[in-house]
């Protein structure tokens, strides 16, 4: 089973029970209604990115659904959390590419989403053997990732929060969704004819 699409989504959700509070943020991001399985971070080859609401039209409430998510919660006042997905996706749509997680206190959006983003192209350009300072920032090694021809893109989808200030629980979700479901190019399986 090789999922044909992908899609990023994100929400938030704030109640007493931490519980719920991720049960809203589900609801936020538009997942809820699906058996989350959470799976490792590789990037299908030719796996299509497409929007969220084209990918919840192939998607069935009760159907299990295989994710990559990030998620984070707090219930102290004010405090900011972060939850982060970054992808990598290589010029050569016949390799596969990387998503990442990164889950944060006291980060914002555009440093939890570097973050993610270049975890995720880090781990492409070691596949791809693109060499690189580790110690340079992002920015820099992002423009020697894109100027090696190996690596089409990297985006990330994040979502932050900041703790509620009555204390209740507040979780940040942000996950990439894999779509699966039957091959159209698959012949009926053969081996049971007569």
């Amino acid at each position: 089973m090789i999922p044909k699409k992908l899609f990023f989504t994100k929400g938030v959700g704030k109640h007493k029970y931490q519980l719920q509070s991720f049960e809203l943020a589900l609801r936020d991001a538009g997942i809820e209604k699906f058996n989350l399985v959470s799976v490792s971070s590789i990037l299908p080859a030719g796996c299509q990115i497409v929007s969220r609401e084209e990918g919840l039209k192939e998607l069935r409430p009760g159907q299990i659904v295989f994710v990559v998510m990030a998620r984070n919660a707090i219930n102290e006042p004010n405090r900011m959390v972060a939850s982060s997905i970054g992808c990598a996706v290589p010029a050569d749509g016949s390799h596969y590419g990387y998503l990442s997680e990164h889950h944060a206190f006291g980060e914002n959006a555009e440093v939890a989403g570097h973050h993610s983003e270049d975890l995720a192209a880090t781990m492409l350009a070691t596949t791809l053997g693109i060499e690189f300072d580790s110690e340079k920032d992002w920015d820099e090694r992002e423009d020697i990732y894109k100027m090696s021809g190996k690596i089409v893109k990297s985006l990330n989808v994040t979502k932050t929060a900041e703790g509620d200030k009555g204390g209740l629980w507040t979780t940040v979700v942000a996950a990439a969704v894999f779509v699966t479901g039957p091959d159209s190019d698959d012949e009926p399986n053969q081996s049971s004819k007569q």
